[in-house]
């Protein structure tokens, strides 16, 4: 089993900055990767961005191409926990936001992730 706890959340006006850290515990494993998947109101999930939690090396990450050059997702493994680093809040990117485990490589699809957690509520108003 694997525990994964979100926080972070709130709300910013447009422009604004958040970040989102996501504490992770149980039977991991040594290589996993870690997602953040959000889920606008009335709308499916989307991937927004994964790392590759490989210890000893640095994570290879990826994004969806809505928040590229916007938000950034870093890890730190003696914390256990990563991090998504949202900048130029867009109104489009209220949603919940979920962070998601998956063993072994990064996933760009909700359901590749095993693992979740309850997910933390982010508004950015006009």
């Amino acid at each position: 089993q694997v525990q994964l706890v979100e926080s972070g959340g709130g709300l910013v006006q447009t422009g604004g900055s958040l970040r989102l850290p996501c504490t992770i515990s149980g039977r991991t494993g040594s290589t996993y990767a870690v997602g953040w998947v959000r889920q606008p109101p009335g709308k499916e999930r989307e991937f927004v961005a994964a790392i590759n939690t490989v210890l000893r090396s640095t994570g290879r990450t990826d994004y969806a191409d809505s928040v590229k050059g916007r938000f950034t997702i870093s890890r730190d493994n003696a914390k256990s926990t990563v991090y998504l680093q949202m900048n130029s809040l867009k109104p489009e990117d209220t949603a919940v936001y979920s962070c998601a485990y998956r063993p072994l490589t990064i996933g760009k699809r909700s359901d590749e992730y095993t693992y979740w957690g309850q997910g933390t509520q982010v508004t950015v108003s006009s």
